[in-house]
């Protein structure tokens, strides 16, 4: 038996928008960065409603000056499985 780990979306966006702020970012400053023509993306990833690709997180993690681990935020309500 092991536990699967699961992203809690919602915490990892709060994470998200607290990075951002410390790093003293705009929502427009990572549009531009990413450039994305809408921020809607950026506010999705901030809410909790959809995380950023791959990718993006690393670019996320660089622009922030942390880990992808320091971003993601692990649910306490990890699946059990069995092998």
């Amino acid at each position: 038996m092991f536990t699967i780990p699961a992203i809690d979306m919602v915490k990892t966006g709060q994470n998200i928008r607290n990075l951002r702020i410390q790093a003293g970012l705009s929502v427009k400053d990572l549009q531009d960065i990413f450039g994305f023509s809408t921020p809607q993306a950026l506010y999705k990833w901030q809410h909790g409603t959809a995380l950023p690709t791959i990718d993006n997180m690393v670019v996320l993690a660089a622009v922030f000056g942390v880990k992808v681990d320091d971003i993601l935020v692990i649910a306490d309500n990890n699946v059990v499985a069995s092998a």
